[in-house]
């Protein structure tokens, strides 16, 4: 494991949070929360619907989200410009929730996650993202986290590295410029689904079980050993202590990568857009979006269509979608000062794939 903690410490200090105005010290939990106050008050926090761009800002987000056919939207995200008080900074959350009390579970941890990050920078990454969280699950009393839970994407854009840390199924997925000249998808994130053979090696070898329902076939599933439930279509999420022992878990996997001055967007998307469309025509929807301030919500509006033409009888999933762009502004303020093309680091690299073995503690009921 030594080479893993070396690796995260070098992750750490490229994630770096210095003193910006009138924020104070990053490091104390007080001034963090002041900071977030601080920028719910400068609208530079969107919790909803809509987009978040900031004057001279290189950042852009937009934001959609639309409510499923099962109930109350679980879904819920967090956009956060100038994020740690650094103007090169933004964090991206998208999280989906499930169970009865799924939806709580995920805004607890979309209002807990950058605030841990910022609190714990200095330690290594997969540590700022997950052992704060612990602490989460002391304050949830109000609600049982034992049969209900989220799946958490986020990405941290500091000037031209993005981090990316994945719990779960949602995707987020890159448009870049290949040598034709046409927009292509790269895929940044996994889908942690039963079925994926690591993920199901480790389910069955805690006892758990994988298999579909009979009038789900393709859709894989985590069971408890004994009993029909809980029924996860997701390996990996926060949460679902009921079967935590059995092979789930909330390990995330946590990615950098350069952007280069090929790269034009990242789109964060819950499952309900990737289960009916592909990388590709989410590419291809954004980038042909006239508005950008409209690509989040013309992404979810094309996935509504296809889940009513790919999935009829099947009730409609909440349906989520963070679009990310403006890297290519950003390549060409760079680009003023030094010539992209003999920086070397700034070229695509293979992205690694880090485990940080951590178990979350089953809450006291």
């Amino acid at each position: 494991m030594g080479h893993f903690s070396s690796m995260f410490n070098g992750l750490a200090r490229l994630f770096l949070i210095k003193k910006g105005r009138n924020c104070g010290n990053c490091g104390g939990r007080e001034a963090v929360e002041a900071m977030a106050k601080e920028a719910k008050k400068n609208e530079l926090i969107l919790r909803s619907s809509g987009t978040v761009n900031v004057d001279g800002s290189n950042n852009f987000a937009s934001v959609f989200s639309k409510r499923g056919e099962k109930g109350v939207n679980q879904d819920c995200f967090l956009v956060w410009e100038e994020f740690g008080c650094q103007e090169d900074m933004m964090f991206c959350g998208i999280f989906d929730g499930h169970g009865s009390w799924g939806h709580y579970v995920a805004k607890r941890v979309r209002e807990t996650m950058p605030l841990s990050l910022l609190c714990n920078w200095q330690e290594t990454l997969a540590e700022a993202l997950v052992l704060p969280l612990i602490r989460i699950w002391g304050s949830t009393a109000k609600f049982d986290s034992f049969y209900s839970g989220t799946t958490a994407l986020t990405v941290v854009r500091q000037g031209d590295l993005i981090f990316v840390a994945n719990v779960g199924d949602s995707r987020a997925v890159l448009a870049t410029t290949s040598d034709d000249g046409s927009l292509v998808p790269v895929q940044l994130t996994i889908d942690f689904k039963p079925n994926l053979p690591q993920e199901a090696e480790r389910i069955v070898q805690c006892k758990g079980r994988v298999f579909c329902l009979d009038d789900e076939p393709g859709v894989h599933r985590v069971w408890l050993p004994a009993e029909e439930s809980p029924g996860l279509a997701m390996s990996r999420a926060f949460g679902d202590y009921c079967v935590k022992d059995f092979g789930l878990t909330s390990v995330p996997e946590v990615t950098h990568r350069h952007i280069t001055a090929r790269d034009q967007f990242v789109v964060l998307a819950t499952d309900g857009v990737w289960d009916v469309i592909s990388n590709e025509e989410a590419v291809q929807i954004v980038s042909s979006t006239l508005e950008r301030e409209k690509s989040a919500k013309c992404l979810v509006e094309h996935a509504v269509q296809a889940w009513k033409r790919k999935r009829r009888g099947i009730a409609m999933d909440d349906i989520s979608a963070i679009c990310l762009s403006s890297f290519t502004l950003l390549l060409r303020l760079l680009s003023k000062f030094t010539l992209l093309e003999s920086r070397p680091e700034l070229e695509p690299r293979p992205i690694f794939t880090v485990q940080f073995c951590f178990s979350l503690q089953r809450p006291t009921v």
